[in-house]
């Protein structure tokens, strides 16, 4: 296994290498749940290494090459466990207008074909003009809404797409008191704080049935976008203007509610380590995995921030 560095603490264990050939390495159904952000097909390349899905030639390389990594996530998956997976609809011009090429649907279908089932899909709202002065797409300006308004196209919500590997789930992810914290922009009403970590019945929990009504959601529309670790210092030479991490509301959103207290969490794609981050803020243990280097060393730096945290397991059973 050609692993370039790692670093395993009792919390998590990263490791700068290629993602197939470190979860080839991974026991069968060892993994509780999977967050990540896979390289959006077509729309940014991240290195030029040969390794990277983002310098796949066209549409059906990349998803060849992608379905490798969906056999294994489904492999070291627990039956009835999750795999939630970010992305978006991709331009297919940058004028934003002309044709847009339909990602999620794509990753439903190549995750239906490989054990898993659709469990449907969270929209993660974006503001327009944030998204306008951010990308400076023509498309989505004022200006030619007045010039020509069939010029005009969408600031692209995000998805957060649901996966359950099939079969029955062996251990509950269970709250026994409710969820304790909401993640997000909106605050839980102040009457409803009295109702926090009830015991007993909890239909009467009125806090955490207000949590819960946001998260069932279909449409996230208060998610932090600019709250995200640190990826400024992770850009080299070699990288065209994009790092933007995942936002630590979806992350926690996703560990929350699909796992439990000291479970494992993966991610395919660390990127600056965001998920490990959430993961281990929420008490559980995290292995993520990234190819290019500049990425992993802002990982590590980042996943100092989480050391304090108390890890549930022992290193051991995260090394590889």
């Amino acid at each position: 296994m050609a692993v370039k560095d790692q670093l395993i603490t009792d919390n998590y264990a990263i490791y700068n290498g290629d993602c197939i050939e470190v979860m080839q390495q991974l026991p069968d159904a060892s993994v509780h749940l999977t967050v990540y952000s896979p390289p959006f097909a077509g729309l940014y390349q991240y290195s030029s290494d040969d390794r990277d899905m983002s310098n796949c030639l066209n549409y059906d390389e990349f998803f060849e090459h992608y379905g490798y990594c969906i056999d294994e996530i489904e492999r070291v998956t627990m039956p009835g466990r999750i795999s939630a997976v970010h992305c978006m609809d991709i331009p297919l011009s940058n004028a934003g207008c002309d044709a847009m090429f339909d990602l999620p649907g794509r990753i439903i279908r190549e995750h239906e074909a490989r054990g898993f089932a659709y469990g449907g899909r969270r929209v993660i709202w974006k503001e327009p003009l944030l998204v306008r002065n951010r990308t400076m797409m023509t498309s989505l300006h004022h200006k030619t809404l007045c010039e020509d308004s069939t010029r005009n196209s969408i600031a692209n919500a995000d998805y957060l797409l649901m996966f359950r590997r099939k079969g029955e789930n062996p251990v509950p992810v269970v709250h026994e008191v409710g969820l304790m914290h909401y993640s997000g922009e909106r605050s839980v009403p102040t009457d409803l704080l009295g109702f926090r970590g009830m015991k007993g019945d909890q239909k009467k929990n009125q806090y955490s049935q207000w949590i819960w009504r946001q998260y069932a959601s279909s449409v996230w529309d208060d998610i932090r976008i600019d709250n995200v670790l640190q990826f400024r210092s992770a850009k080299d030479g070699e990288d065209e203007k994009h790092v933007h991490p995942l936002q630590l509301d979806v992350i926690d959103r996703a560990v929350v509610m699909w796992s439990n207290p000291g479970e494992t969490v993966l991610t395919p794609f660390m990127g600056v380590g965001s998920e490990v981050y959430g993961a281990v803020q929420a008490g559980r243990r995290g292995i993520g995995i990234e190819l290019k280097p500049s990425y992993y060393r802002q990982a590590v730096r980042n996943l100092e921030l989480a050391g304090s945290v108390e890890g549930a397991g022992d290193q051991t059973e995260l090394a590889l």
